[in-house]
């Protein structure tokens, strides 16, 4: 249920949340007359739902720890080394977006749109924030792929039956 739960918010947020908050209709509820642009806004809202993105995806990933963990002590079998760096990757890639990626596009989306900023840091922070956003949405991508082994991996487990050993009957 873990892994179900963790790759349906990382879709949720990749095809759902994200595209929405730089929606025409995002752009018709707040109706800007503060002289800032509808990207200023919509960009501070983007950055609370990666936060909180980032945050769901940390808990789902310690909880899969935790459970091949327990299937490990419960059922005394290895799990697949696989598995087990399909997982760390995943928690590493996680780890690596909330905490250097996410705060790097914050600030540089600051910058963008700071009043006592010059145009010319304006325009590199521009550049620079679109440089790391497209980073930031082909490791989302790669992310769904490899959630989406992993919810399959979980979901289809080996037959771990396959190769028993029978015990010799002795008579």
């Amino acid at each position: 249920m873990n892994a179900a739960v963790w790759f349906g918010a990382a879709v949720f947020f990749t095809f759902g949340a994200g595209p929405a908050a730089f929606s025409t209709d995002m752009e018709n509820v707040l109706k800007l007359k503060a002289g800032l642009p509808f990207r200023y806004f919509a960009g501070g809202i983007a950055q609370v739902l990666i936060a909180s993105y980032f945050r769901l995806q940390l808990v789902c990933g310690i909880i899969a720890l935790f459970h091949l963990l327990a299937e490990r002590l419960y059922s005394g079998k290895s799990p697949q080394k696989f598995g087990v760096g399909l997982l760390v990757a995943l928690l590493s890639v996680t780890l690596f977006g909330a905490y250097w990626l996410q705060p790097k596009l914050k600030q540089l989306h600051t910058i963008r749109y700071a009043v006592n900023s010059t145009p010319e840091t304006r325009e590199a922070a521009t550049q620079s924030f679109r440089a790391w956003h497209s980073v930031s949405q082909a490791i989302n991508l790669l992310m769904l792929a490899g959630l989406a082994f992993y919810l399959w991996r979980v979901a289809n487990p080996p037959d771990s039956t396959r190769f028993l050993i029978t015990p010799k009957f002795r008579g």
